[in-house]
């Protein structure tokens, strides 16, 4: 009866072929109700049904599929006076009755596709994805997806019974597709099946809020991290107004799958960690923690690195609202949170966002380009502006909803250099034929100009190990705009030189000393990370040289040497007892091993560290200023002393390094004539593990002349004060 009923100017044919191949741009136009004339009629499309249900008005209608139209069931509701669109329910494949999704009529507005056009839509994340909200009255969830090129997108998931196209979705002009569902509610799973190249692929959602456990992959609907209510205003009012270029910034990176697991083996909770993890680190005294990667990942062995899901904590050890309780407690107790974030690539795997609309589309469609050297995954385009779109909408959805404090961004280097990795392959220059990834440029730029104006006092932090330059500079002096870069070239070169026996260091002076000077170049953090202790490079304590007692005196030095130098600080877990094993993320840290005696005094040992760290401002208000930092005694380098001065504004501490095994008994140089020394820290306590008690250190300061004991591979911190607080010039 309806075979030529025309619509839209296509036929009942046309529409159906459409809806056959998964290639309908507007299925509203033929399914749903539609009246011409005096004919209504109810179409729905049940590809595998041969019967259907429709309720109306307390009456059940038992429809049958045409025998020459299969899939499409037709209820002629011309003889029932004024129905409306909404005054009928659908039977879904799960049992449920639902108001028909085709009678609703959802867009994705102009401007949003103008903003997200222009790669500037900050809030996307409120707009694609699944939302649950209020559409004419009715409850519901609203999904959108970005895929431009695909022929057509539909909606699956438990509510469908997975049964693939029956809810297709409407393309908006901007490659947005985007369907209302009625009567869906929260924990439902759901995946997007693209249709493209006559294929059908099961994607999750880019903009998913939870997914399922590895190995499934099916996207979750879960909105409830909308109505969150924290208790971390003063932190999040205090956040705002933090400077650390001039503050104390310490951080513990912390790997949440290995750090602490159950007895059974089995990961500890979003809600177990933020009590035992927030614990422990307020004792320890860091400022911070840095979580390696918690967006949502397929392989565990990845340690997160690899991500499927940049909108979503995963769901290894709990859901959204859980990680955001995570971070609420924690800035309860005063500490931050970084998040280790991953722009530079993502994971291959076929649910993903590779080849997601079946061509290259977050990924860069150059194949010189496409996948990363290194790690075999995809790379970001970052030249077209709806996936940086993407990429800017994750930070500031971390940032500003969820409360994270910072991003590290992990392996800048490889986005920089359009040759990364592939120096013995072929490559595509940039347009002015040289090797920087000018697209990159400008994203890292938008990055953290839109960060420190929307998310203001989050940090940036960029992982990048070459020598380019202006990292950590403000954009309007050329720079990226980086808050602080860590200084990976510092991290090599001093765990080379502390491995070295010592009668053999005066030659490799330049190991230890090399990174004072270019020291003031950027805004550096010191790192002691996860990523030299792994890959059969041994635990930090394995690294160090001579035999037990020696590699725990070396550890020790190793760790004040740190501290004291100019620079933020960060530690890798495990690392403050000295764990003996190299890291591995399949398996918890040896909690046990931590009540042993030499690892019970190291750990102390840290924790009074980064306590004289923190209440020590010439430690950290001037890390980035030359006047900061003043040599004593530069010619002792190469007999393995360094001796030096650390100032601020109102303090001046003296600082020596012993890397030698040689006690200085009575070593004199030249000092202030008017100072006064106490020693604030010595290394070699025995409550640390040591030898030499305090009152053993013993220093004199006669006619401009300052003999003092230094003990074998020792730190000594002293705290100088004067008769005014400017310190005079040293004789």
């Amino acid at each position: 009866m309806f075979g030529s009923l025309s619509l839209f100017g296509s036929s009942t044919d046309d529409h159906l072929n459409s809806l056959e191949r998964g290639s309908h741009h507007f299925p509203q136009a033929f399914l749903g109700y539609h009246s011409v004339g005096e004919q209504s009629v109810v179409r729905l499309w049940r590809p595998k049904q041969l019967s259907l249900s429709v309720r109306c008005r307390g009456e059940i209608h038992h429809l049958i599929s045409r025998p020459d139209l299969m899939g499409l069931f037709e209820w002629d509701c011309s003889a029932i006076d004024f129905i409306s669109p909404f005054e009928y329910q659908v039977c879904l494949p799960d049992g449920r009755w639902i108001l028909d999704p085709y009678s609703f009529h959802a867009t994705f507005s102009d401007l949003d596709a103008y903003l997200f056009g222009k790669g500037v839509h900050y809030d996307l994340f409120e707009k694609l994805g699944a939302h649950l909200c209020c559409l004419e009255g009715t409850q519901g969830v609203l999904f959108s997806v970005w895929a431009p090129r695909a022929d057509g997108v539909s909606v699956v998931g438990d509510f469908s019974s997975w049964e693939i196209g029956i809810f297709p979705m409407a393309k908006h002009p901007s490659g947005v597709w985007i369907l209302f569902i009625p009567g869906l509610h929260e924990g439902e799973k759901y995946k997007f099946a693209i249709t493209s190249h006559k294929q059908v692929y099961l994607k999750s959602d880019p903009f998913g809020f939870q997914f399922e456990i590895r190995p499934d992959t099916a996207s979750i609907i879960n909105n409830r991290w909308k109505n969150y209510c924290w208790s971390d205003q003063s932190w999040m009012e205090s956040r705002k107004q933090t400077h650390y270029k001039n503050r104390p910034l310490s951080i513990y990176e912390v790997h949440l799958g290995s750090w602490k697991r159950l007895p059974s083996g089995k990961f500890c909770s979003y809600e177990r960690l933020a009590k035992d993890l927030g614990s422990y680190v307020l004792n320890l005294g860091f400022t911070h923690i840095e979580l390696l990667p918690v967006c949502e990942h397929p392989l565990d062995e990845s340690w997160g690195y690899q991500t499927t899901g940049y909108f979503s904590p995963t769901s290894r050890f709990g859901t959204i609202e859980d990680f955001q309780r995570f971070v609420d407690v924690l800035h309860q107790m005063g500490i931050g949170v970084i998040l280790d974030w991953v722009p530079a690539h993502f994971a291959s795997d076929t649910h993903g966002l590779a080849n997601f609309d079946g061509f290259p589309l977050y990924e860069d469609a150059d194949p010189l380009r496409q996948v990363h050297p290194h790690w075999g995954t995809r790379q970001f385009d970052y030249g077209r502006p709806e996936v940086s779109n993407f990429l800017l909408a994750s930070a500031l959805f971390w940032l500003n909803i969820l409360h994270v404090d910072g991003l590290r961004v992990d392996a800048v280097s490889s986005m920089l250099y359009r040759d990364y990795g592939r120096q013995y392959e072929s490559w595509s220059p940039n347009r002015h034929g040289g090797k920087e990834n000018l697209e990159t440029i400008e994203f890292l730029k938008h990055l953290n100009s839109v960060v420190h104006l929307r998310a203001p006092g989050a940090l940036t932090l960029a992982e990048e190990s070459t020598d380019w330059s202006k990292m950590t500079w403000p954009l309007d002096q050329g720079g990226l705009g980086f808050d602080f870069k860590w200084n990976m070239g510092w991290m090599h070169d001093t765990l080379r030189y502390f491995g070295l026996d010592p009668y053999f260091r005066g030659s490799n002076k330049k190991d230890i000393s090399f990174a004072l000077f270019y020291a003031y170049m950027e805004s550096f953090l010191l790192p002691l990370s996860h990523d030299e202790v792994v890959h059969c490079k041994g635990s930090f304590l394995g690294k160090m040289f001579g035999d037990l007692s020696e590699r725990f005196s070396h550890l020790r030095l190793l760790y004040s040497y740190q501290v004291c130098m100019p620079g933020k600080k960060l530690l890798f877990m495990g690392s403050e007892w000295g764990v003996s094993q190299e890291w591995s993320a399949t398996r918890a840290l040896n909690w046990g091993e931590k009540k042993k005696k030499n690892h019970a005094s190291l750990w102390r040992y840290v924790r009074d560290l980064y306590s004289l760290y923190s209440r020590s401002p010439a430690l950290w208000e001037w890390d980035h200023f030359r006047l900061g930092f003043e040599w004593v005694d530069v010619d002792e380098r190469e007999k393995g002393l360094f001796i030096y001065l650390r100032k601020s504004s109102d303090q001046t501490l003296f600082c020596i390094h012993n890397f030698t095994p040689i006690a200085q008994d009575d070593y004199t140089l030249p000092f202030f004539a008017e100072a006064q020394l106490s020693l604030l820290f010595n290394s070699e306590n025995p409550n640390y593990g040591g030898t030499v008690m305090d009152e053993d250190i013993s220093f004199e300061l006669a006619h401009s002349l300052l003999s003092v004991f230094v003990p074998p591979y020792s730190t000594l911190v002293f705290e100088v004060s004067f008769g005014s607080r400017t310190a005079p010039k040293r004789v």
